[in-house]
């Protein structure tokens, strides 16, 4: 049960933060792709990636609690459907090229998020592993009389 309400939790905090990063509007125009759900969906790549390679390989985070980060918080920011959605309007406003490049980045550039993210946990992992070797006091043979 304590699950599911980490995942609740999760979900109304990611909903809130992705509504209201929607209403965003980005300065300039940059044509009829919808960046506000883009960048939503590459953050939220990025943070899937580093979060997930971070709770699993260097900190130990109770299995309800990461569940309740990835399933529900990312899970409830990104928006698939929305990028769906929006990329299917962009088609019947006989938009097909925008729509075709808003599908390509939202992937590609979605794979290289959340690989830059595994990569950016696992060098700050290994940074603070070093760190906290290094802090640790030598081992010191007795001396011998």
């Amino acid at each position: 049960m304590r699950k599911y309400v980490f995942i609740g939790c999760g979900s109304f905090v990611g909903a809130i933060a992705r509504y209201l990063l929607e209403q965003v509007k980005p300065a300039g125009s940059y044509g009829a792709i919808p960046l506000n759900t883009l960048v939503i969906n590459l953050t939220g790549a990025f943070l899937m990636g580093f979060l997930l390679t971070a709770m699993l390989d260097f900190w130990a985070v109770n299995a309800d609690l990461r569940a309740g980060l990835t399933t529900g918080l990312l899970g409830a920011y990104t928006t698939f459907s929305t990028m769906c959605k929006e990329a299917s309007a962009l088609f019947f406003q006989s938009n097909a090229l925008p729509a075709l490049l808003y599908l390509a980045v939202s992937a590609s550039f979605g794979l290289a998020a959340v690989g830059l993210g595994i990569l950016s946990a696992r060098t700050v992992g290994a940074r603070s592993m070093r760190r906290r070797e290094s802090e640790q006091p030598s081992a010191e043979e007795p001396e011998v009389d």
